[in-house]
């Protein structure tokens, strides 16, 4: 990413002044420009400016998607400071162990639900504080994600950018004055990147709110969108609408469905590609630490089936074994990047350390390269189930659970076994009003999967099991279980 180009805290105003009517968001039935975005994040910069909040200074933000969260995130930049973005859902564990971590100058939510006396929810008024301009200051950084990490135990990335960008810039193939759709929750980072830098290039935010698989469709449809980003959940809830609703939608303004941030069944990809066109279903493999990336198109993935494609500009990838030895085309091991500026040149953690060696840093993921340097996910190397010596990846047993047309989604866990060291263990959650036999369901896997890989016991349940990023925990769903 470049640092050139205007501070972030000016770029709503560059876009008003360049296009006066042009609409930044679409919530609902309303729609907001980017000169009201800019006056409304003018005032609600004044009013953090006087609960102390200045330069360098992290923001803690715990809000839902909507119009406020909008005006949060650029007054922070307004101000020179950092937004460090939180699930308003977290528990009070959790909330302050980030709030630990961060020390933020401020914390933005509903309500101070969290007995931190030097943190302050910021009130709803604004109409006391002046909409005019503020100097201009540049964040050091421009965004503070936060991530449970596969241990749990809460992190904090702070990203190296500072707060600019080059509003002819597009990201990931975003083009100034698209039309694009926001499924996903702000808190994460791939919807909080992508769709904010959609308004760094001037484009229009059509904001769902919350993720409904129909309801996607139509606004697609409605508003003509261009570009949407999705997690493989929404693709499967979209998908199960069954074939009747998916004719009603050819979706002809849409250039680029763009799916990251969890693996996607290979039958579900190629779903997608049989019914939008192989040009116009992508995949993005990437870290919130910024320190490698992949992107490929459904052309490529037909002629590379399963590959998440080949590592971007800017960066390199190779696959290390346990000793830290290159491992051979075709041969599983722990995926590592570089980026172009060495270790650490694109972000720093608080409260975590990175796991390199020399120059390379891994996500933790497994995977392997091909002859032509397409890579291959295998799975999280936290979530590996080694059963009676034979590794076992649950997103792949996951893949075919889900493949089943009463399934909604699954999540597969290691549980530990006296003969076997650790078992194959498959949580089901099935669509509303299905009724699943463990007899029919276990035939039905034994088609798809070799026997050491299927799971020793499922169970089904009516518990959601991801989060509306399509994420599972498989370290809190494996601890339920075991009591601890």
């Amino acid at each position: 990413m470049s640092n050139d180009g205007i501070a972030l805290g000016s770029i709503l105003a560059h876009h008003a002044r360049r296009s006066p009517s042009r609409t930044a968001l679409v919530l609902g039935n309303v729609a907001v420009g980017y000169d009201e975005l800019d006056a409304r994040s003018n005032r609600r910069a004044r009013m953090m400016a006087a609960q102390g909040v200045g330069h360098g200074d992290f923001v803690t933000v715990a809000l839902p998607n909507g119009l406020e969260f909008y005006e949060t995130s650029f007054a922070i930049w307004k101000l020179g400071a950092i937004p460090n973005i939180v699930s308003a859902k977290l528990a009070r564990p959790e909330m302050d162990a980030i709030l630990d971590i961060v020390r933020p100058r401020l914390f933005v939510g509903p309500s101070p639900r969290f007995d931190v006396p030097t943190l302050l929810a910021v009130p709803a008024a604004l109409d006391q504080y002046s909409a005019e301009p503020l100097p201009e200051a540049v964040s050091p950084h421009w965004k503070a994600m936060t991530s449970g990490g596969s241990t749990g135990r809460p992190k904090v990335i702070v990203d190296a950018m500072p707060a600019r960008w080059n509003p002819e810039q597009g990201f990931l193939c975003q083009h100034p004055g698209d039309v694009i759709l926001n499924p996903g929750p702000l808190y994460h980072n791939a919807p909080f990147h992508c769709i904010h830098m959609g308004l760094f290039v001037g484009a229009t935010i059509v904001e769902m709110g919350r993720f409904d698989a129909l309801r996607a469709l139509e606004l697609i449809d409605a508003h003509r969108v261009n570009w949407v980003t999705m997690v493989p959940t929404m693709m499967h809830r979209i998908w199960r609408l069954g074939p009747e609703v998916l004719s009603r939608f050819t979706l002809p303004s849409l250039r680029m469905m763009l799916h990251m941030a969890a693996p996607c069944p290979a039958w579900l990809k190629e779903a997608w590609i049989g019914w939008l066109g192989s040009e116009r279903v992508w995949e993005y493999y990437g870290t919130t630490e910024a320190t490698g990336s992949t992107m490929i198109s459904g052309t490529d993935w037909l002629a590379h089936r399963g590959s998440v494609g080949r590592v971007r500009d800017g960066y390199a990838v190779r696959v290390l074994n346990g000793d830290g030895q290159q491992c051979p085309v075709g041969e599983v091991g722990e995926i590592y990047f570089r980026p172009q500026g060495g270790a650490g040149s694109t972000y720093h953690y608080l409260g975590s350390t990175p796991k390199r060696v020399g120059e390379w840093e891994t996500p933790g993921d497994l995977g392997c390269l091909d002859a032509e340097g397409y890579l291959y996910l295998s799975d999280r190397r936290n979530d590996l189930i080694i059963s009676g010596g034979a590794n076992i990846y649950p997103a792949e047993v996951e893949a075919a659970i889900d493949e089943h047309p009463d399934v909604r989604t699954s999540a597969v866990i290691g549980l530990p076994d006296e003969e076997w060291g650790a078992r194959v263990h498959a949580i089901v959650q099935p669509i509303e009003g299905a009724v699943l036999g463990q007899a029919e369901f276990a035939a039905f896997l034994a088609e798809r999967l070799t026997g050491y890989k299927l799971p020793k016991s499922i169970e089904f349940t009516g518990e959601s099991l991801r989060d509306e990023a399509g994420k599972v925990r498989r370290v809190a769903l494996r601890d339920a279980r075991l009591g601890g």
